[in-house]
């Protein structure tokens, strides 16, 4: 599990990031209307957040 941790910690630092940062762009931004797909719940931002802080910060990662 250390290892895990330690060969991955970009890749969780930045869905960790991502998921705050998506759930403060609902809570601080969101949708007025409604039907906005992604910002319209919490949970689609904050999922969201996590998926793109995560896929960015894996391409600073060394193979």
């Amino acid at each position: 599990m250390k290892e895990f941790l330690r060969a991955n910690w970009l890749i969780i630092a930045g869905t960790l990031a991502g998921a705050v940062g998506g759930y403060l762009y609902w809570k601080l931004v969101g949708c007025s209307s409604g039907t906005c797909a992604i910002t319209s719940n919490p949970l689609n931002s904050t999922f969201y957040g996590a998926l793109m802080g995560g896929l960015f910060l894996s391409l600073f990662q060394k193979s």
